[in-house]
């Protein structure tokens, strides 16, 4: 794959980066439906958080492989971590489409914290979709030198995100429902 070739994945690129954040947004003014019957959405949030946390250190496997140059398991780790990513979005937005929001209760300085953590983590999810695409898209392409230079802004932002929603999580599981 070269240049021209990578050019083609723009068009998909800019369509997950709007379509992506523009569902989740969606999500919060769209009536619940239950797509799978009487499955119990709940488990979902679990679930979630446990793909961020396995996100997280795959993300630092890849970093280690690259690191010793081994460049066939950074590659099975960095696609491992967007598989782990779009399962992750299924079930994401499977729960919010089934469920009403729920309201973070907590009070004083942790609720300052909580809110700043979620709106970073929300901001930046939503920045590193085109930031991971393209990081894939120029490796995939044998852009090495393109690829390094954008993959050292997307990991940090990567890894964040995935601690961050972890964190999210461990916030906000005391005031789900039961």
């Amino acid at each position: 794959m070269n240049a021209s070739s990578e050019k083609k994945y723009i068009p998909f690129i800019v369509a997950a980066t709007v379509a992506i954040p523009a569902v989740v947004t969606l999500l919060a003014f769209a009536p619940q439906i239950s797509l799978l019957g009487d499955f119990n959405y709940h488990l979902l949030p679990l679930f979630n958080a446990i793909i961020n946390g396995t996100t997280f250190f795959v993300l630092i496997g890849g970093l280690l492989a690259i690191k010793k140059g081994n460049i066939a398991l950074h590659r099975k780790f960095m696609t491992l971590a967007i598989v782990l990513s779009v399962v992750f979005l299924v079930s994401y937005v499977l729960f919010h489409a089934a469920t009403e929001p729920t309201k973070f209760g907590g009070v004083g300085a942790i609720r300052g914290i909580y809110y700043f953590v979620l709106l970073t983590h929300i901001v930046l999810s939503a920045a590193v979709v085109p930031l991971v695409l393209i990081s894939y898209v120029r490796a995939l392409s044998q852009r090495f030198d393109r690829h390094k230079k954008i993959a050292r802004i997307t990991l940090p932002i990567w890894l964040y995100v995935a601690f961050t929603g972890v964190l999210v999580y461990i916030m906000i599981a005391p005031y789900y429902p039961s």
